[in-house]
């Protein structure tokens, strides 16, 4: 059953054009940047792309934080919204539960198949960004890190791999979220939706003053604070909330799918 979920994902052209598009973003704001020589300001427009002109080796860090406000959440609730319901519109999930396969299994392989996505995704944009940036600005030996001082290239790959692990960690908060909409709807768009809508809400929250209290229990809240791993020293504050704040929503809307799912009417 895992090594089916695998196959149709990875065989899926839509996987690859999406994974494109995630990837290809980042290249287009690359390529304005070097040819206009104009940069971001430092502190506005994404994190550390003002960066990215003295040291290309920033330039992964800056795509991933160009893609994770909006592009990578909602292919992310896409593609997790598609696991079981998208099997319930097309009629298959009776048929897949038919066969000597456990509710438990199954839903265990769509997991997997969404966590690889989800990795494969932030691994490309990382290594697409990575050949982008080495290719228009150039890769120095030592940069300056957003702190002011400066960061020396094994420094900054070391960072750049934990960031890849923070971010993909991050979208799966909300990828179990949307696996479960999925597991009580029998419409995909219904489940991606109802995870997109929590996205937006958490985000909408996170802008307002009044929910101060709130904040640091939102699912989006801590999603940039990888841009701490590039000061030197490094702020381990929120990056240590948002690893446990994503751990704490990825068994809590896992366990709630594998017990909606468990005790599911399967009737398509």
């Amino acid at each position: 059953m895992l090594r089916v979920e695998m196959t149709k994902m990875l065989c899926r052209p839509r996987t690859w054009l999406t994974i494109a598009l995630l990837a290809g973003l980042p290249v287009v704001v690359a390529i304005f940047v070097k040819s206009t020589g104009i940069g971001p300001r430092p502190g506005q427009g994404p994190a550390l792309l003002s960066e990215v002109l003295t040291n290309g080796l920033l330039f992964p860090a800056a795509a991933l934080a160009m893609i994770l406000p909006i592009f990578l959440p909602v292919a992310t609730a896409v593609m997790a919204g598609d696991t079981v319901a998208g099997e319930a519109s097309m009629g298959t999930l009776r048929y897949l539960l038919v066969r000597p396969v456990s509710r438990t299994r199954l839903l265990v392989a769509k997991l997997v198949s969404v966590v690889a996505f989800v990795i494969a995704s932030v691994i490309v944009v990382t290594a697409v960004a990575y050949v982008a940036g080495w290719a228009l600005f150039g890769v120095q030996p030592v940069s300056s890190s957003i702190s002011g001082s400066t960061l020396t290239t094994q420094d900054i790959v070391i960072r750049t791999v934990v960031t890849v692990s923070y971010v993909a960690v991050s979208m799966l908060g909300l990828a179990s979220i949307a696996l479960f909409a999925s597991t009580r709807t029998d419409s995909p768009l219904a489940a991606a939706l109802a995870a997109l809508a929590a996205f937006i809400t958490s985000e909408v929250l996170d802008l307002i003053e009044a929910t101060r209290a709130i904040k640091p229990y939102l699912p989006t809240h801590y999603w940039l604070s990888f841009v701490d791993l590039f000061r030197n020293p490094i702020l381990w504050h929120d990056v240590t909330r948002g690893f446990a704040l994503q751990a704490v929503y990825i068994v809590l809307f896992l366990g709630a799918a594998w017990a909606s799912f468990s005790t599911k009417d399967i009737t398509s």
